[in-house]
């Protein structure tokens, strides 16, 4: 009984009128489009705030009630929905497109002290863009209803307008990581989506011309939204060198995304800098103390090291101390992103910071994920460098967990040493001493000191071991900071950066990001 009466409802179709087919293809692109306004909002977050995992979810989350409240609000609008509709485009092209632009024009003119209101902008931009692409189905499904309505019954409506939006958003889900971003960056990669959003506006202004009262209204409002996207388009270059030489105030001499990070080299009268998503990585006024630091204590307690791993450190700076030391064989560098070891392998000024270092007959270079890398090896090395960035995030966080330090120690020769760069013990003390209590905890000895870096201040760093550390009685000639002299007053923690009781950093825990996030996050505001 009911197979007769959807039989009645929906007799059999002869084919696709030319705006049905504009409508359904209008569902693809407005699914291919909020996608990318999720991601790329999802994206900035994490350059610009950290803490990758945080940001991606509370922007899905805030964007996805953002659509439940527009597919709500649906049903309040009753007539010209044709007219409604191409209003919404436009509106969801113009705000989403320029969501990137605004977010980083926003972030480099706004004060340091101000994340709040960032936040807020952020956020406002997501629920407002979530809204009007929450509208926008609804509308199609109602529009198909009314204009088709002897062709549709409800099920085949439902199923019709969701296979395009889900195959919209796989087309988009696996296009903007691999294609759009590396290739557009984020700011055209937005506008490119908002012209389409102004496309099918156009098109929907063409084949429904005779349904609209106010057409030439319409039509203006298509052109210059158009044109306000084009004009950002031609100038998206200039808009990130302006907004990203006020952030970070010298030159930017070099800026890319890649597929895992921002990353901007800035060059004024004190020096040269790396960023990696904001973040201060080095300058090349002092980074020679912080690198010293960290590799010689390690390779002259060994005494005589010829296989050398080090994990992190793509810029080279680290195997540059390295090869100090003649007596060195061979050096593995694992670095999970390959733009920052093709840069600091090709860029002449940044070979120029490293000594081409790179270019070692010694080096071989991997490009893989340090924990999965050690996981499927069995080499063992006599000195161990780990120079990752701070755990900001739980991707980060993984490589300073006892699951990590496991593998570390699983790799270390027999008699041999890891150094391990271990943030600020001053700033960030709890962090600090969670890395030398989870370094114990796989059976390693920990033994910390710390150095004076002036662009990050007061720096700390833990030598794991099986063997008894001790201090260095000859370093390589020409060093600028290490002494044989001085090494032993950084192995003294002065009262304010004394051990504290701290938890291991377990993968299942991850202890450490929460509390790295708490230390540092006072600092900054």
């Amino acid at each position: 009984m009911n197979a007769a009466a959807d039989t009645a409802v929906a007799p059999p179709r002869s084919g696709i009128a030319p705006a049905e087919l504009a409508l359904l293809v209008s569902v693809f692109v407005v699914a291919a489009c909020g996608l990318v306004y999720e991601l790329a909002a999802g994206a900035l977050a994490s350059y610009l705030l950290g803490d990758s995992v945080l940001q991606f979810s509370t922007i899905i989350g805030s964007y996805l009630f953002a659509m439940g409240i527009g597919s709500w609000l649906s049903r309040f609008i009753e007539r010209q929905l044709i007219a409604q509709f191409l209003t919404i485009e436009l509106l969801v092209g113009l705000i989403g497109g320029l969501l990137p632009a605004l977010l980083f024009v926003a972030h480099s003119t706004l004060p340091a002290d101000a994340l709040g209101a960032f936040r807020l902008l952020l956020y406002g931009l997501v629920l407002v863009v979530g809204t009007l692409v929450g509208l926008e189905i609804p509308l199609v499904m109602r529009i198909l209803k009314r204009q088709f309505r002897e062709r549709y019954a409800l099920k085949d409506l439902v199923s019709q307008v969701l296979t395009f939006d889900y195959l919209g958003a796989l087309a988009v889900a696996l296009a903007f990581p691999l294609l759009f971003v590396p290739h557009l960056g984020l700011i055209r990669t937005g506008v490119f989506f908002g012209l389409l959003n102004a496309a099918v506006a156009v098109w929907a202004l063409w084949l429904f011309r005779a349904d609209l009262r106010r057409w030439r209204l319409h039509a203006l409002g298509c052109a210059l939204v158009i044109v306000v996207l084009a004009a950002v388009m031609l100038g998206a270059d200039r808009i990130t060198t302006w907004a990203e030489d006020r952030f970070y105030g010298d030159d930017v001499v070099l800026h890319e995304s890649s597929d895992y990070q921002r990353i901007v080299v800035t060059s004024g009268s004190t020096g040269v800098r790396l960023f990696l998503n904001g973040n201060l990585q080095f300058h090349s006024r002092d980074e020679y103390r912080y690198h010293e630091s960290l590799v010689h204590p390690a390779m002259a307690a060994h005494g005589a090291p010829r296989r050398v791993l080090v994990l992190g450190g793509g810029d080279g700076m680290a195997v540059r101390e390295v090869l100090r030391h003649p007596g060195v064989e061979h050096i593995t560098l694992v670095e999970l992103d390959p733009h920052i070891t093709r840069l600091f392998a090709e860029q002449p000024l940044l070979r120029a910071l490293n000594a081409d270092a790179l270019a070692s007959p010694k080096l071989t270079t991997v490009n893989a994920d340090a924990f999965g890398w050690l996981a499927q090896g069995d080499d063992t090395f006599d000195v161990i460098i780990v120079d990752f960035p701070d755990p900001t995030n739980f991707s980060l966080g993984k490589l300073y967990t006892t699951s990590f330090y496991a593998l570390v120690d699983r790799r270390l020769a027999a008699g041999g040493f890891a150094a391990i760069q271990t943030t600020s013990p001053l700033i960030a003390r709890k962090s600090f001493w969670t890395v030398a209590t989870t370094l114990e905890a796989v059976g390693l000895s920990a033994t910390p000191y710390h150095a004076h870096v002036p662009s990050f201040g007061e720096w700390g760093f833990i030598i794991a071991s099986r063997r008894p550390f001790r201090a260095p009685s000859a370093l390589p000639p020409g060093l600028r900071f290490l002494t044989v002299e001085g090494f032993p007053a950084l192995l003294q923690f002065p009262p304010d950066m004394a051990r504290v009781a701290a938890e291991p950093n377990r993968l299942s825990n991850q202890v450490l990001v929460h509390t790295f996030e708490e230390e540092w996050g006072r600092v900054h505001h």
